[in-house]
């Protein structure tokens, strides 16, 4: 599939403005309108993906701010969640605690509660698990330093399995009004880099023992089985590594190609999933017809950024995957590109697509968070929860200079099964 750059992100920022504010304004109204309505089998269910930056520099320090009721990062990650009304919702960026101490808490100190006008949600289910980053590895990964073991440096954090100063941060949580098949879930935290088939390793790079022990999930990967009436739906939810921090070995663009590689191949049939083992042991990928929604924060834009090969276009150009008419868009997000101007001026992508609003020096804000539903589900209306300046709700999201919520915005995607 060839994709057209045949359009000017400058010359098109005033034309998009128009239609993006209209889907805007849909977004809050459905939000509200089919609250009790989408959600049932055979109606409509919203899927949602949300890089809520809810980590912490320190561990425990999560746990703390979730204690009360008060803390304001917190109340504005909550009033988002409950302003967009997700059935079904995949939070990156949220530190892991082992027991679900620190979901629980923001359940009950925060979505429970109304947030400034918006309506308490409930989401009786949930799954979270350990995640690859600030686990020690054991070795030089960077091959700087040597060795480094003791948690809370980026000399640490480097040599990690997935970058961070403690065990679990950066972690995530799915949230679900809809039961969850707990005992199907898939997890693919350990899987080797090494094991997958042409591999983007960089040549030369990693040591033996680095390459012996590599895993490829910067975080994890996880297939959450949703029961929707009688019917399931696989949510396939991942948060690969930033393609940039690193050298001219281009090893986080490449481990970000491979980690977006592994659900392609995962939802690709027995002869691109075989190599595939999760952390059971058992081998293979999703059984073929099987309904699924891909969702994370990728770090990967289709056009613009810093991404090894195209990487996300092994989602957008899938046979398996039903990609909606329209990509989901934000008149926020035309507005931002136009104030801030620099890097973002000179981009490919549409600006109406962008889901964060990164630094305008470089890479510039981009299209980096992706609800991708599978064949057999028809998808609906989407969109992207980023207000404009002159919108109440502008507050939740700022021009850019300070992250009063998140550097990412919500994602959404209504979907019915076919």
């Amino acid at each position: 599939m060839n994709h057209s750059r045949t359009f000017s992100r400058r010359a098109t920022l005033a034309s998009l403005a128009g239609a993006a504010l209209a889907g805007t304004a849909t977004v809050r109204a459905s939000a509200s309108e089919q609250r009790g309505q989408h959600g049932g089998y055979g109606r409509t269910v919203r899927f949602a993906t949300f890089n809520a930056s809810l980590n912490r520099a320190t561990e425990g320090a999560l746990v703390t701010d979730l204690s009360t009721p008060d803390n304001a990062q917190a109340r504005n990650v909550a009033e988002t969640i409950q302003l967009v009304n997700p059935d079904i919702l995949l939070i990156n960026e949220f530190d892991y605690v082992a027991g679900g101490g620190a979901v629980r808490l923001f359940l009950d100190n925060y979505l429970s509660r109304g947030q400034r006008g918006a309506r308490p949600i409930h989401f009786p289910h949930h799954f979270t698990g350990p995640v690859n980053t600030g686990v020690p590895s054991g070795v030089d990964l960077d091959g700087n330093n040597g060795v480094v073991t003791t948690p809370g440096s980026d000399a640490y954090g480097q040599d990690a399995f997935g970058y961070g100063f403690f065990p679990g941060q950066y972690g995530m949580v799915v949230l679900s009004k809809f039961p969850i098949d707990t005992r199907a879930v898939r997890t693919f935290q350990h899987f080797l880099w090494k094991d997958m088939p042409g591999n983007a390793i960089p040549p030369g790079y990693y040591s033996d023992a680095a390459r012996a022990i590599l895993r490829l999930s910067s975080k994890s990967h996880w297939d959450v089985p949703v029961r929707l009436g009688h019917e399931t739906v696989h949510f396939l939810v991942s948060h690969p590594t930033p393609p940039s921090f690193d050298g001219p070995e281009d090893r986080n663009g490449r481990r970000n190609h491979d980690e977006i590689r592994l659900w392609a191949d995962y939802v690709g049939g027995h002869s691109r999933s075989a190599y595939l083992y999760d952390d059971k042991g058992v081998r293979g990928g999703l059984r073929p017809g099987s309904r699924f929604v891909i969702a994370g924060d990728q770090n990967a834009d289709p056009y613009d950024g810093d991404s090894y090969d195209h990487a996300v276009r092994q989602f957008l150009d899938h046979p398996a995957i039903n990609l909606p008419a329209k990509p989901p868009t934000s008149a926020g997000g035309v507005e931002a590109a136009k104030l801030q101007g620099g890097a973002n001026i000179g981009q490919l992508g549409n600006p109406a697509y962008d889901t964060a609003d990164f630094s305008d020096t470089t890479p510039g804000n981009l299209r980096v968070d992706h609800v991708l539903p599978s064949k057999g589900l028809l998808p609906g209306r989407n969109g992207i929860f980023w207000p404009t300046s002159d919108d109440p709700l502008y507050r939740l999201v700022g021009d850019g200079t300070t992250v009063v919520t998140s550097d990412h915005r919500m994602v959404w995607q209504d979907v019915r099964l076919a």
